[in-house]
């Protein structure tokens, strides 16, 4: 068994499936160099992110699958979810296999897993852009934290750029420990450390916010409980369309401090 050690890259995982190629690896699992695991007596390959073998290998791809096809591999790729990496490769390697396109092939398992996979991702993407709350800081930038399942980062950067294309702001991943920041002309990943952890858990920091932002604040929480119909409620249902992990980050959500 081979621990195929890369960069944590969806171009390192390309070059990755390269060298597994160019070196006949077989029997092989996936481990980021930012994420050791221990593991015993095993042989080591590490990976040297080459764009211009993750480009050969995502061009051998464009000849076997459609636009979806190769869009659902990067999809699995955010996903995170167990063993995603060495489902991607047997996927891969299944399509480079095949004469035919085998993306409606669902006898396969792991084309079946690619789509559940991919609906998951489209799933946490759609709710990451329904979810993300806004709050003005004293520098005029506007800055939202989350905690999604899987990495969608890369994913609703542009909708946010074009849904707020006149505002600084800044969307922050709390489990990842990065962001999307948008300076009014470009998007760009940025990391962010905070001296005091406290921030991500209080709303309502004066010495951070603009002076008007806990007013608006509290504003928006009123409006949320006036529009509550408590005869109409339907916590089964509610529950359904925003789970209580994401609630954390919800300010019309937060109790009153």
């Amino acid at each position: 068994m081979y621990k195929i050690i890369y960069d944590g890259t969806y171009e390192g995982w390309l070059t990755a499936v390269f060298d597994i190629y160019e070196y006949n690896l077989n029997d092989v699992f996936f481990e980021k160099e930012n994420r050791p695991k221990y593991s015993l007596f095993l042989n080591q390959h590490k990976v040297i992110t080459d764009l211009q073998k993750s480009e050969r290998v995502l061009n051998g791809l464009k000849k076997r699958l459609s636009k979806d096809g190769i869009k659902r591999i990067y999809l699995a790729f955010l996903s995170e979810v167990d063993e995603n990496e060495t489902i991607m490769l047997r996927f891969v390697k299944y399509a480079f296999a095949s004469t035919a396109n085998i993306e409606n092939d669902f006898s396969n398992s792991d084309v079946w897993n690619i789509r559940k996979i991919t609906k998951f991702v489209k799933r946490e993407t759609h709710r990451m852009k329904a979810f993300v709350r806004f709050m003005k800081t004293s520098d005029e930038v506007f800055f939202a934290i989350i905690e999604p399942d899987c990495d969608v980062l890369p994913l609703i950067g542009h909708h946010f750029k074009s849904r707020y294309a006149d505002q600084k702001w800044l969307i922050f991943d709390a489990k990842r420990k990065y962001g999307i920041f948008y300076d009014l002309n470009l998007l760009s990943n940025v990391e962010v450390e905070f001296s005091n952890n406290s921030f991500l858990k209080s709303k309502n920091n004066l010495t951070i916010f603009e002076k008007d932002e806990i007013f608006y604040q509290k504003l928006w929480k009123r409006y949320f409980s006036a529009v509550n119909i408590e005869s109409r409620k339907n916590t089964r249902l509610h529950l359904q369309h925003m789970p209580k992990r994401y609630w954390k980050h919800l300010i019309e959500k937060l109790p009153e401090d």
